[in-house]
């Protein structure tokens, strides 16, 4: 084969405007990076919404407020946040999961939007897992189960053979079909063989309404009921964790009264629209992680009967996805649905 001749650029002019072509590329991807650090030093000029797809007063809603003050501080911008309850979390989700990639609109949400809901819905209107990204976990959320205080049981073994005994007599509530405290009640019945009236609501607060009015007789509580059991208007049973409470170590979990392996607790925690600018999903997941290490922070959030859960996206996603084996299971094993 007769080799080619090397092709040499006669016309000046073309020459010139090749290679200032090839120095614009050049510039273009030298400044890449220095523009994502110019915007995440830039970041944030204006306030910061955070979408909780609760309702007032549930777990997800007082610690998105918790956070949202020392957050505001340290990012010198509001902090506002916007409740968008509703479809076990998913229309707030959406909400967050159309929004702009700017970093200035987020979600808090429990774990079961991401773990939860793909098993309970055979269509939702967005990809939890392609549309949101994880910044940072806020709190481990435990559940407790509470009686009300007629009821004669003054034990979990008690309380099960009452159950045993007075099969669909009895109702417990959950904020939502598929929400912790609905798997975990779903759980605990096929652990222990007994039968019971599901009574979903639109969040955790009016289900413990209820509760306390004697509607319902009793309910997995994912910790905005414990300032009732302390005033005596509700009865602590048991933890639904693999750990007892440090609020109330005497109170044994259910894995010790005999149900192996219990686990009901889901991780809450802030996620952005998927685009959100590294840097950015960087900054806000350390400033978090600052406001879960402040003294006052740590201590509410375990009154609220949570344990605070600082840590990478990485390490929230990781748990996400675990958490929706584990809940996966029951979900098909209990045949839960979506309403």
């Amino acid at each position: 084969m007769t080799p080619q001749p090397h092709t040499t650029i006669r016309n000046p002019r073309r020459r010139l405007a090749l290679n200032l072509a090839g120095a614009a590329c050049m510039v273009a991807a030298l400044a890449a990076p220095l523009a994502a650090q110019a915007q995440a030093q830039a970041w944030p000029t204006k306030p910061i919404r955070v979408v909780v797809n609760f309702p007032p007063g549930g777990a997800a809603d007082q610690l998105a407020r918790l956070v949202g003050q020392p957050l505001s501080e340290a990012l010198g911008q509001p902090v506002v946040v916007e409740n968008r309850g509703g479809a076990n979390g998913n229309i707030g989700g959406e909400v967050v999961a159309r929004a702009p990639a700017d970093g200035y609109t987020l979600l808090m949400s429990s774990g079961g939007m991401v773990s939860v809901n793909p098993h309970l819905y055979e269509k939702m209107p967005f990809d939890p897992a392609k549309d949101l990204v994880p910044v940072a976990a806020a709190a481990r959320v435990l559940v407790y189960l509470v009686i009300r205080p007629e009821l004669p049981p003054k034990n979990i073994q008690e309380f099960i053979a009452y159950l045993k005994a007075r099969p669909g007599k009895l109702s417990y509530g959950s904020p939502g079909v598929g929400s912790s405290p609905h798997l975990a009640g779903e759980m605990f019945k096929s652990q222990t063989g007994t039968f019971a009236t599901h009574v979903p609501y639109r969040g955790a607060a009016p289900a413990l309404q209820d509760l306390l009015a004697g509607q319902i007789d009793y309910y997995f509580d994912p910790g905005i009921a414990l300032q009732q059991v302390k005033a005596g208007k509700l009865r602590l049973l048991a933890v639904g964790s693999p750990q007892r409470s440090p609020l109330f170590p005497d109170v044994p979990t259910l894995a010790e009264a005999g149900l192996k392996g219990f686990d009901a607790d889901t991780v809450f925690g802030f996620y952005a629209p998927a685009g959100t600018p590294a840097p950015v999903i960087a900054r806000l997941n350390t400033e978090i992680n600052k406001v879960l290490a402040l003294p006052m922070v740590k201590e509410r959030i375990q009154q609220l009967g949570g344990e605070a859960a600082p840590g990478t996206p990485a390490a929230f996603h990781d748990r996400a996805m675990a958490d929706s084996t584990r809940f996966g299971t029951i979900i098909k094993e209990r045949g839960i649905k979506a309403d």
